[in-house]
């Protein structure tokens, strides 16, 4: 019988995974070091969607100091899912404060028990700073199974909210990301820019870089489209250009 892979992926999501990587990762506290190792792996906690470094004690140069153990809440722990923050642990192990330098990072370690990863400690991607060779990551560790292809396309997309259009354009690109929907990319000079003005908000993407965001100019106040300025070298071909949430405006191909 035929395997549909993204199925098994969907249902490894339960366990505690990881994969062996070959970079020299190192996580910094406000420029202090905290690891320094060659010798980490990417790993998952079972129902997380997004991934974190963990890495042999001897590559931990902070000081691990044992973690308050969080309040009880008396209800059962929720699936998790990237929102859910780092201290909710789904898999046996300890929680560590981390300090370097004078300063600590409240719960952002935690010793795993698992015997397929004995000695190994994972960290908060939020928490600090990090380097992948002598690049910076942003947001958290890339998955080694996750890519993005961008690819031109000649659709015909118009883009509308409460009969005003947004955009028009024959020449989008389009952007496939594993288990995301696809995303249709707009230039920027197919866009009416009077009918939108730009927010506060910011979003990180380690595959794309940082994302700005647009609402609509007589609207809810919502963001209703972004653009990443100056992405991520694998998502260079989408530079300036705009997308916009098909479930929020419409989105349609003509």
């Amino acid at each position: 019988m035929a395997t549909k892979i993204s199925q098994t992926l969907q249902a490894l999501s339960r366990e505690l995974r990881h994969e062996p990587t070959s970079k020299h990762v190192r996580a910094l506290l406000n420029g202090v070091p905290v690891l320094d190792s060659r010798r980490a792996v990417v790993l998952w906690e079972p129902r997380r969607v997004v991934p974190c470094y963990a890495v042999p004690m001897d590559g931990v140069v902070g000081i691990l100091s044992p973690a308050k153990p969080p309040a009880p809440s008396g209800v059962q722990p929720p699936v998790l899912h990237p929102g859910i923050p780092f201290s909710r642990h789904s898999t046996p192990g300890e929680p560590f404060d981390v300090s370097a330098g004078g300063q600590t990072a409240p719960g952002a370690a935690f010793r795993l028990e698992d015997p397929d990863l004995e000695g190994y400690v994972a960290f908060d991607p939020g928490a600090f700073d990090w380097l992948e060779e002598d690049d910076r990551v942003q947001s958290h560790p890339r998955d080694p199974f996750h890519r993005v292809d961008i690819l031109h396309s000649s659709r015909h997309v118009k883009v509308t909210a409460g009969g005003v259009l947004l955009a028009e354009s024959t020449t989008p690109v389009v952007l496939f990301e594993t288990q995301l929907q696809e995303r249709i990319y707009l230039p920027r000079s197919d866009v009416n820019w009077d009918a939108l003005t730009p927010t506060d908000s910011i979003t990180l993407s380690p595959y794309k870089g940082t994302a700005s965001y647009w609402r609509l100019k007589d609207g809810p106040e919502a963001d209703v489209a972004w653009s990443y300025q100056a992405p991520l070298m694998p998502a260079t071909e989408i530079a300036t250009m705009v997308c916009f949430y098909d479930n929020l405006v419409d989105v349609t191909e003509l």
